[in-house]
């Protein structure tokens, strides 16, 4: 869990204090969750926050605040299963109404796949395939979903299985799409995570798929992690929630990887009901339809378009001509907070 303590009325060092502790203590922290342990508003704590890395003690990334250095260090799994709750569960209810049923799927690991797992066990005729042992388990009792899992060496920090027997036993797997997470997400590289080992299975499960779905809530926008596992051509959608409205660098960050292609979903309040969210292919989304690899279904498996629905035709989904190469959706919501993310003219 997020270490930190409640405190009442403090003065300004002591709470810097605190707020370097539980940077120390956890790796990476939200402004949202420092906020509320400190008890004060993220404003006064973005000060804070400013004001420790003029010292040269943190650094500050979208949302949030890390371990100086350039890149993050990889928090454990008790540290993640306690940061951005809320957003991650949004995001799970979001990305989930994107599989269909009898889809063959890959699940990384992460604490936010986790969450989508516990999703797809209502979706009956599903075959997932993953090297998480967290994902495994939220779907040990789907009895309507077949969970196949890799080989490879236990990981104990985040209970996913690596190396060469992980990598290996993915040759050959074909599977309409792949839902991963990882430490940061960057325009410029793409995904990325802290370990290298988990970074290469990452890649062999993107190799297996003709999508690449990942799931990122804002406070990884923008941040920067050593090994790059998806780069940012290869990503098919983004799925993530909407940045707070102060948040302009991570608003800036979306509309980048827009520009490159990538589909953009953002959850937002009602995500949770897991139907089809307003913009969403069938929904009338702006855009083309989402990047595939030629890669065959499963034996026995529907050929489906991109996310669900149809590619949209003449008059469906934008205007006619040439199409943007970028969309955001948001869970019933008809407009975005976020900028529009139609692609700058270069």
């Amino acid at each position: 869990m997020v270490v930190g303590v409640t405190v009442g009325f403090v003065f300004a060092a002591e709470r810097r204090q605190l707020i370097l502790e539980m940077v120390r203590a956890n790796g990476a922290v939200s402004l949202r969750e420092l906020a509320r342990v400190v008890q004060t508003s993220e404003v006064t704590v973005r000060r804070d926050v400013r004001a420790l890395e003029a010292e040269g003690l943190l650094d500050r990334r979208h949302g949030g605040a890390v371990l100086p250095g350039g890149f993050t260090r990889e928090s454990g799994f008790p540290q993640k299963s306690h940061l951005a709750t809320a957003e991650k569960t949004a995001i799970a209810d979001l990305a989930a109404s994107f599989v269909e049923e009898g889809e063959a799927v890959v699940v990384g690991a992460g604490t936010t796949t986790q969450e989508l797992a516990r999703r797809l066990a209502r979706v009956p005729g599903l075959t997932v395939v993953t090297n998480s042992l967290l994902v495994a388990q939220a779907l040990a009792h789907a009895n309507r979903v077949e969970v196949v899992m890799t080989g490879g060496t236990l990981r104990g920090s985040n209970y996913a299985l690596v190396g060469s027997g992980a990598e290996q036993s993915l040759h050959g797997l074909r599977v309409t799409r792949a839902f991963l997470s990882g430490s940061g997400l960057t325009a410029e590289r793409g995904l990325s995570t802290s370990n290298m080992l988990s970074a290469s299975v990452d890649r062999a499960l993107v190799q297996a798929a003709a999508e690449v779905v990942v799931l990122a809530d804002h406070t990884k926008l923008g941040t920067d992690t050593m090994f790059q596992t998806v780069p940012t051509d290869v990503i098919t959608r983004l799925v993530t929630d909407e940045p707070p409205a102060h948040d302009d660098r991570a608003a800036t960050e979306l509309q980048a990887l827009a520009d490159q292609g990538v589909h953009i979903s953002v959850a937002g309040p009602g995500a949770g009901s897991g139907s089809a969210p307003t913009g969403v292919a069938g929904g009338g989304e702006v855009g083309p339809p989402a990047r595939r690899r030629d890669v065959p279904p499963l034996p026995g498996q529907r050929r489906t378009h991109p996310l669900g629905g149809q590619p949209p035709g003449p008059g469906q989904g934008g205007p006619t001509g040439p199409q943007l190469r970028s969309a955001v959706s948001l869970g019933d919501q008809s407009t975005a907070r976020v900028a529009d993310l139609a692609p700058r003219r270069r």
